[in-house]
């Protein structure tokens, strides 16, 4: 597995540093304004992880490392203002997990049936699992000194809306866009 986009071998082409750019700004804006309080202090259901692994499936692991690395930062220093960066770094695991599964989904060539949505969820769920299960509770712990039950409870809430969250909305999402491409070696695009 390799941390570029099999379709792209050059990691920062202007295809991916525009990808990065304009995943970035809709994660900030989306995890601000498309977010639901989860009734759980500094915890909320976020919309934006959906966007962030369409990223990720659109543009490979880098980008979608960078997408959940910068946006976050961005959200958190404009929203918040200073960055958390324990979650910060879980947002970058989940995006970059995600992304591995980029050459095996082709949404792009407007593949996304049965097949590509179970390889998506299994990675996703994988992908939260680890980044918000283990990642960001542990760092809270030994970047923050958080208490680890607040922090593994946090995790546990953050992880689980957001493995529903991206099952949805980027199920949803990625079939949407697969449907508006033609199909490889179809010469029109399927209705």
């Amino acid at each position: 597995m390799s941390i570029v986009s099999a379709s792209n071998t050059n990691p920062l082409s202007i295809r991916n540093t525009v990808a990065i750019g304009i995943g970035s700004a809709l994660f900030a804006i989306l995890g601000r304004f498309g977010s639901i309080p989860s009734g759980l202090p500094d915890t909320n259901i976020e919309t934006t992880y959906a966007l962030l692994a369409l990223f990720a499936i659109l543009y490979g692991p880098l980008v979608g490392l960078l997408v959940g690395f910068i946006g976050h930062t961005l959200k958190d220093a404009i929203f918040y203002g200073s960055p958390w960066f324990s979650w910060i770094i879980a947002s970058a695991v989940v995006g970059l997990i995600i992304g591995f599964a980029a050459s095996r989904i082709r949404a792009r060539d407007g593949e996304f049936g049965r097949k590509e949505i179970i390889t998506f969820n299994i990675m996703q769920v994988a992908a939260n699992a680890f980044a918000w299960f283990v990642v960001a509770p542990t760092l809270d712990i030994l970047i923050y000194a958080e208490p680890s039950g607040k922090s593994y409870t946090q995790g546990l809430v953050a992880g689980a809306s957001n493995i529903v969250t991206v099952a949805i909305l980027g199920t949803l999402l990625l079939s949407a866009y697969a449907k508006t491409r033609t199909k490889q070696g179809s010469l029109t695009k399927e209705a």
